[in-house]
């Protein structure tokens, strides 16, 4: 800051960009300054510095980006149901119908691996889809399905993680689908541990946020859930698609589960954020303690 000030001072030029503020005992986060300085001439005063906090004007426009990005994906989605989910229907008729007919058993085997195979595809375009319907919401202790989605991801894993916990006790029952916000949990938590291959730990926060506004909806209250792991980080390249179907970084991976958990928040009118870096990587689901019902398409 003195370098910057000390320019104006020499070059009467006016200066404007936006800095980071690294986190400190006060304020955890790091945040987003918009800082100007200007060269003014009021008795002993030569220069007026505006610092303005643009953290959370930054924060929404990156919502907007996410907001976008799902609906692209969504829209995606439903080309490739239409496109691969009617002929799979006919190919698995045609299949059956073959099989009656043939009257070696030998050949069988080859039907027999066209109707697994059209089935697998069409799960497939379900898991594109996601579960359908509307939210059947009821109160629920978003902990207390944490702490589920934690057991069932510790008997998946051959590898066990150290698993931190930093939940905000006064945070009340929230009206949620359980089953629906069980899978987005469960998504975002297989790709952490995934990332972390047994080395490592993975950080579960809970905290209340006041006046968030997600989708261009202030809500006086929200519920934030974080899951932090201190894995390699999404590669860079990545960062601007992770939440399009199909996009994925590990060898295993579908691409799936990102997007499915995206969809399943706005159903309940939430959204996931994330930040990345190597060593640090967290998911934000922001879920609105007071909701209303988002209309979903069938």
């Amino acid at each position: 800051m003195r370098d910057i000030l000390s320019r104006v001072v020499v070059t009467g030029d006016h200066y404007a960009n936006e800095m980071h503020l690294a986190p400190t005992e006060v304020h955890s986060d790091e945040r987003i300054v918009d800082c100007r300085v200007s060269p003014i001439q009021a008795g002993k005063a030569h220069l007026i510095v505006e610092v303005t906090d643009v953290t959370r004007r930054s924060q929404i426009t990156r919502e907007n980006a996410l907001l976008i990005q799902h609906g692209a994906g969504r829209q995606m989605i439903r080309q490739l149901a239409h496109e691969i989910k009617n002929p799979l229907g006919g190919i698995r008729g045609a299949a059956q119908l073959l099989d009656r007919q043939l009257e070696d058993e030998g050949l069988h085997e080859y039907t027999n691996v066209v109707i697994s195979e059209t089935d697998r595809l069409a799960a497939l375009v379900d898991t594109l889809l996601g579960p359908g319907g509307p939210p059947n919401k009821q109160p629920a202790n978003i902990h207390e399905l944490i702490e589920y989605v934690v057991r069932i991801v510790e008997a998946e894993s051959e590898k066990q993680v150290a698993v931190r916990r930093d939940y905000d006790p006064g945070l009340p029952l929230i009206a949620v689908d359980r089953d629906q916000m069980i899978q987005a949990l469960l998504n975002l938590l297989r790709n952490a541990t995934a990332a972390l291959d047994g080395q490592g730990t993975l950080t579960l926060r809970t905290r209340a946020a006041t006046n968030f506004t997600i989708s261009d909806v202030r809500h006086r209250v929200i519920a934030s859930i974080e899951i932090e792991d201190d894995g390699p980080g999404i590669p860079p390249d990545m960062q601007d698609s992770i939440f399009y179907p199909l996009v994925t970084s590990r060898p295993e991976g579908t691409g799936l589960g990102l997007p499915a958990a995206q969809e399943l928040l706005s159903r309940h009118g939430g959204l996931i954020e994330f930040e990345s870096r190597p060593g640090r990587t967290v998911f934000f689901v922001r879920l609105p303690l007071e909701q209303t019902d988002v209309a979903t398409d069938g």
